[in-house]
């Protein structure tokens, strides 16, 4: 899910998400029956339908840009995937901060699907992380020098979704498979497709950066303040980026739970309305850049059941000489990569004594 960058600093210590259950195994299910309805839609005589949703997705071919010098491409049947959420600052987006074009990967989840592809882990990096970022094309011709001590999300900034890939293998030591990168408009879109989102909230939220302001209760939330709810962190805990990211994972589950209750899947209309709203969010690498595509891909994940996923934060501390940026806890952060690498769940220990594990910013926003 998108973010908003207001400015350039996350305030503040806070609390991040404990490892969560539930909410996205519901996702890659409803992403596996949203595949299959589409491939319905393509073979029942509407194919004029399947070649509008093929024409909203847009591609990116990483592998060309990256070339070989990535770590190695296991051959176990697991599979690695980079989830964006894009602060595009340009066009329709352009509404909600900056207007010079710069843009940032506000969110960001290594979705990691175990062999057999019946379990998963998903590891959020802050994007306040500081990190060593490699040298990048620049999508210009030129390269982007290295540079040491850098936020994670301006990787995107500087050198596009390459660099962020190119990012998150030097950080873990881990190929990334897939890319995938979901926008500001898309996702209120959606919402809106939806007919928006119901939720409980258990203390008020206001927050003017966000365009948020909703007193405690329940609400049905349309896509504009959808996306103030998930952008915004000076209206919950203590301000922090962490935060958000735990009010982030408490939405989608409320947004799942709307799919799976208004029956879209019995529904072609409607399916096809969230399948276009859905499809024209999203840019992927140039593997997943088709409906059949990702058919394919979703189709894979079918079976991940709900006691089969788990998601924690990226471990991390926050930096002695700048509370407003948070480094990587190096022991715990190997504990995160090595299980990956071994295709292996994620340690409980990993997770101890980590900043991302504080607070309740989570338990804000309550599905009714």
């Amino acid at each position: 899910m998108p973010q908003e960058r207001t400015d350039d600093q996350a305030p503040g210590p806070g609390g991040s998400s404990p490892r969560r259950r539930g909410g996205r195994h519901r996702a890659l299910r409803v992403t596996a029956w949203t595949a299959a309805g589409l491939i319905v839609l393509g073979g029942s005589g509407l194919g004029y339908l399947y070649v509008k949703l093929n024409g909203n997705i847009r591609g990116i071919d990483i592998n060309a840009v990256l070339g070989t010098d990535r770590p190695r491409d296991r051959a176990d049947g697991s599979m690695d995937v980079l989830v964006l959420g894009s602060d595009a600052r340009s066009g329709a987006n352009a509404a909600y901060g900056r207007e010079d074009g710069a843009a940032r990967s506000d969110t960001a989840m290594i979705v990691h699907v175990h062999r057999g592809h019946r379990s998963a882990s998903v590891v959020s990096i802050p994007r306040d992380t500081l990190v060593d970022r490699p040298a990048c094309a620049d999508g210009r011709g030129g390269t982007v020098p290295a540079a040491r001590s850098q936020m994670f999300n301006a990787a995107y900034e500087v050198g596009g979704p390459s660099c962020t890939v190119k990012t998150v293998e030097a950080m873990s030591g881990i190929r990334m498979d897939h890319y995938v990168e979901v926008d500001f408009t898309g996702f209120k879109k959606l919402v809106d497709t939806l007919g928006g989102v119901r939720i409980t909230t258990t203390r008020a939220i206001d927050d003017p950066k966000s365009r948020l302001r909703l007193p405690a209760g329940t609400h049905t939330l349309d896509g504009e303040q959808a996306l103030g709810l998930v952008r915004t962190r000076h209206g919950v805990g203590d301000g922090s980026d962490l935060g958000r990211i735990q009010l982030q994972q408490a939405f989608l589950r409320s947004l799942i739970a709307r799919i799976d209750g208004i029956g879209l899947f019995s529904n072609p209309t409607k399916l096809f309305d969230a399948a276009d709203a859905a499809t024209s969010a999203l840019t992927t690498d140039s593997e997943l850049d088709s409906v059949t595509k990702l058919a394919g891909f979703a189709g894979g994940l079918k079976n991940i059941g709900a006691d089969d996923v788990d998601m924690i934060t990226l471990p991390v501390a926050y930096d002695p000489a700048d509370p407003n940026r948070v480094l990587p806890l190096a022991r715990q952060g190997a504990l995160v990569w090595s299980a990956l690498k071994a295709d292996r769940p994620v340690p409980a220990a990993a997770t101890v004594g980590s900043a991302a594990g504080r607070g309740d910013a989570g338990r804000v926003i309550t599905t009714p």
